[in-house]
């Protein structure tokens, strides 16, 4: 396995192998997602590249992308757009405030089915968050994805609702 880190822009060399294997892991269970979604990996790519502090990394296997994780530190005010209204309504202000405003967040991260359980996921978050602060969320259907970041070691936030959909994690 071969890990690489893009800065910024230098992330967009890597677009076309990126965005097939993203393609590749989100329309697969337990994602799901309908051709319209996978359609906005893209262009959320090249928007995001030119966030201050904006990384990706790869893993490569055997000459193809087989890992990617891709992030950038969170910014005061917290978002509301995307996933991001629904973590301010679960987790309330003074949560958000205090564990994920300023640390470093994972926008994405995937790892090709067939080679899952190879540490690639761990290698590539790891990689990507560099020993800082770190968050991500992921949803509660994921089952093996929210096993996973417990596994390795991710502390899962306490929601304020009853049923959250969202599951929240912060690098320990």
């Amino acid at each position: 396995m071969e890990l690489t880190t893009y800065v910024g822009a230098d992330a967009l060399q890597v677009a076309d192998e990126v965005e097939s294997l993203y393609r590749e892991v989100f329309s697969a269970p337990p994602w799901n997602e309908e051709p319209a979604q996978l359609a906005t990996f893209r262009p959320r790519l090249e928007e995001n590249v030119s966030r201050p502090g904006f990384r990706l990394v790869t893993a490569v296997v055997d000459g193809e992308v087989r890992g990617l994780g891709a992030g950038w530190p969170t910014s005061p005010p917290f978002r509301r757009d995307r996933s991001y209204g629904e973590v301010f309504d679960e987790f309330g202000a003074v949560q958000v405030e205090r564990e994920l405003v300023g640390a470093f967040e994972v926008d994405e991260l995937a790892v090709h089915p067939e080679s899952q359980g190879l540490g690639l996921g761990r290698a590539v978050l790891n990689t990507l968050c560099g020993g800082e602060p770190s968050w991500l969320l992921t949803a509660h259907q994921a089952v093996d994805t929210v096993a996973f970041y417990r596994r390795i070691g991710w502390r899962e936030l306490l929601p304020q609702v009853a049923e959250p959909r969202l599951a929240v994690f912060v690098s320990v």
